[in-house]
């Protein structure tokens, strides 16, 4: 397993290609990002800090088990995410608070093969998932490297209020995309909100942003002419299963 000062400079390099403003997938404090260090801890950015800058004090290190309990209660105050992420930190002397999105990370990356996570706000993807039509406009896949580098589909989460209540939401969700397709989604859209990468490496996580916001580029030009002509299932099955396709895969990286 690579040293924790290891994952935590993956994790920090990470951050700031996804906060580059030339990007455009979030500014200010938009976004967060997150790794696993082992079994019990993983580090996620600290509440207000900007991905674009940030340094290796902007990130908290937390117990995962605390905040899956804290996303199993029933119901909980602000109060009691608070109160409970701040008693989910590994040094509890530090000042800095995790972001309250610090609960579907702790969820996220429990599920095999996920190391690493950012969550983004990409204008192209947001004008898509701000629009009335958004959830049949992300129903379908529009060209060959969508499917290899985002999966075959990514999982859908209808807005919900942000913390605890949204983190239950993208869990019964992504527990329901595993059923049916038999592996973690590598994209998770949020309505209203934005995209969550997830992957092994940095490298999984930044070229299936990248990728992604591409696709939703090409969907609002395809509207414009008159809306998308989305593959069939079985060309989409084709593709993702392709012994060609694996093997390329690998050789940009996102296998």
């Amino acid at each position: 397993m690579p040293a924790v000062q290891d994952i935590l400079a993956e994790l920090l390099a990470m951050s700031r290609r996804l906060g580059d403003p030339a990007m455009d997938y979030a500014i200010l404090g938009e976004g967060n990002t997150s790794a696993g260090v082992d079994g019990d801890t993983f580090f996620v950015k600290a509440s207000g800090v900007s991905l674009r800058d940030i340094q290796e004090s902007g990130f908290v290190r937390v117990r995962r088990a605390p905040v899956l309990e804290l996303l199993e209660r029933p119901s909980v105050t602000d109060d009691d995410i608070r109160d409970g992420m701040l008693a989910a930190k590994v040094d509890t002397m530090s000042a800095i608070r995790p972001s309250v999105e610090t609960l579907f990370h702790a969820y996220l990356l429990s599920l095999p093969g996920v190391r690493f996570i950012g969550h983004t706000h990409p204008t192209p993807v947001n004008a898509i998932l701000c629009s009335r039509v958004a959830e049949e406009a992300v129903s379908g896949r529009l060209f060959p490297d969508e499917i290899v580098c985002c999966g075959p589909a990514p999982a859908w989460v209808p807005y919900v209020d942000p913390g605890q209540p949204l983190a239950r939401e993208m869990k019964a969700r992504v527990e329901a995309y595993i059923d049916e397709n038999n592996m973690p989604p590598r994209i998770i859209l949020m309505q209203n909100h934005g995209l969550i990468a997830l992957g092994k490496s940095p490298l999984e996580v930044e070229s299936a942003t990248a990728m992604y916001v591409k696709t939703a580029r090409i969907l609002l030009g395809a509207y414009a002419l008159g809306g998308p002509n989305f593959m069939s299932r079985e060309n989409v099955d084709r593709i993702y299963t392709r012994p060609d396709e694996k093997y390329r895969e690998k050789q940009i990286g996102v296998a």
